[in-house]
């Protein structure tokens, strides 16, 4: 199982991501946030469309659920830690990574 260093680890492993403070959180990003750590380390918020949102949920339902809010309702799931394979942790870090990515070069195209 998963825990906050094991996230921190792996995605700080990623292509061009920097840890930041955010708001009562850390912050993983590239241009663009894509998982945040809360300080107990127990939980992530990670940054998914409205369709992988689902699809986690419903495959590992005791792991993630939406956030109960607007975020939420953008894809952004919360994550518990503790119930997550180190497979699925790194899975769940590269598709929210990507989303970052995508979305830098989005802003870039859109200038």
């Amino acid at each position: 199982m998963s825990d906050g260093a094991t996230l921190q680890r792996m995605a700080l492993a990623l292509d061009g991501v920097s840890a930041a403070p955010h708001f009562d959180r850390t912050a993983f990003k590239t241009k663009r946030i894509f998982v945040t750590l809360a300080v107990d380390g127990l939980t992530a918020n990670f940054r998914f469309s409205p369709d992988e949102q689902a699809l986690k949920c419903a495959v590992l339902p005791d792991a993630f659920s939406p956030l109960p809010n607007a975020w939420g309702q953008q894809g952004w799931t919360l994550g518990v830690l503790s119930k997550l394979r180190e497979d699925d942790l790194a899975s769940a870090l590269e598709v929210a990574w990507r989303h970052a990515q995508a979305g830098s070069r989005k802003k870039a195209a859109r200038k």
